[in-house]
């Protein structure tokens, strides 16, 4: 295999946030791609295949360019870049930043991190309904939260109203202390908690008291119409056939709603068919409605998190192959028969 070497300027401004402290993140790129780096003042060189030089270059001219744009690199960004390289769609990476949607109350720039990040925002801006399905930590209720806002602050609707179903303890609540509000405040605190953070708890409250701004659970929903409201019905995977098509017809004239679920963190009863399955069946086909599914690839979290998600992916993939070919029990997942 003939080796080929090829100069990369890396300014000194940018080299510690693109090769990462102590280098880790250009030691991950040699691992990734097989190449060899020598860090120099000013650049760097790779040392490599063709094929291989050529991935090393598109991922640090990436990262590079990230750096420039001001942002902070992190593990994601750079095992990201990596992933597209390797899938030869270089470019996602800076396609997906350059989408900025708004800033936190502490002025942190709210942008999608992968290009399924950058297709569901669209999505949202494109679409009067869109679906966000993924595994967690893709970033659906976070984004999803940052377009209302958005739109919120920009008088494209009149108020916000968060909801999701209180399934877990089975909507019986009776048996948790305190009055109705108390007992369903602990299935609704992560959409507090990124209302806080990008609305700033003052903002938040002053609009809640003022009734612009909602958070209650599904079962609050019936009988009501929705109109000039940005919806969003979080944990949708836990709602039946039933409740997801009472909620989404409570939308009314100039409403824009996103309903984001995971199908592999289910807390029905095994025989209750999901209203977040039942509705990608059936609805499917209709102009104004998209389904954006979000993968392992679109985890934004701790790099662990994307490692355990494909994990049960793979494993989730085996026991169903298995249980088609009999190998596997339906129901208990045993193995029964070599």
């Amino acid at each position: 295999m003939a080796l080929q070497d090829e100069l990369l300027d890396i300014p000194s401004e940018h080299a510690q946030n693109v090769f990462g402290q102590f280098d880790t993140y250009l030691k991950k790129i040699e691992k990734a791609t097989g190449v060899t780096t020598v860090a120099r003042d000013g650049g760097v060189k790779i040392i490599g295949s063709a094929v291989q030089v050529e991935r090393a270059h598109t991922v640090l001219s990436e990262l590079l360019e990230l750096s420039a744009r001001g942002n902070q690199i992190t593990e994601q960004n750079v095992n990201y870049a990596l992933a597209m390289a390797m899938e030869q769609k270089s470019g996602a990476l800076l396609e997906a930043d350059s989408d900025l949607i708004c800033h936190t109350i502490g002025g942190k720039l709210i942008k999608p991190k992968t290009l399924g990040q950058k297709q569901y925002v669209d999505a949202i801006r494109r679409d009067m309904i869109t679906f966000g399905i993924g595994p967690a930590g893709t970033g659906k209720t976070y984004l999803a939260m940052a377009m209302a806002i958005t739109a919120f602050k920009a008088d494209e609707v009149e108020r916000i109203i968060l909801t999701r179903p209180a399934i877990e303890a089975g909507e019986k609540l009776g048996f948790l202390p305190g009055d109705l509000q108390s007992k369903v405040d602990p299935y609704l605190r992560p959409l507090y908690d990124a209302l806080y953070q990008i609305m700033g708890a003052d903002s938040f409250q002053k609009n809640m008291e003022k009734g612009l701004i909602e958070v209650a659970p599904l079962a609050y929903m019936r009988g009501r119409t929705l109109d000039n409201a940005f919806i969003i019905l979080d944990e949708a995977q836990n709602t039946t056939q039933a409740q997801m098509k009472m909620f989404l017809t409570r939308v009314g004239f100039g409403s824009k709603v996103v309903v984001t679920g995971d199908e592999t963190q289910k807390d029905l009863a095994p025989n209750v068919k999901s209203g977040l399955e039942v509705a990608e069946k059936v609805l499917g086909k209709v102009e104004g409605i998209s389904f954006c599914r979000l993968t392992s690839q679109d985890v934004v979290r701790h790099p662990l998190v994307q490692k355990i998600v494909t994990a049960y992916e793979e494993y989730e993939k085996k026991m169903a192959r298995g249980r088609k070919e009999g190998r596997y029990d339906g129901k208990s997942g045993r193995r029964v028969r070599p």
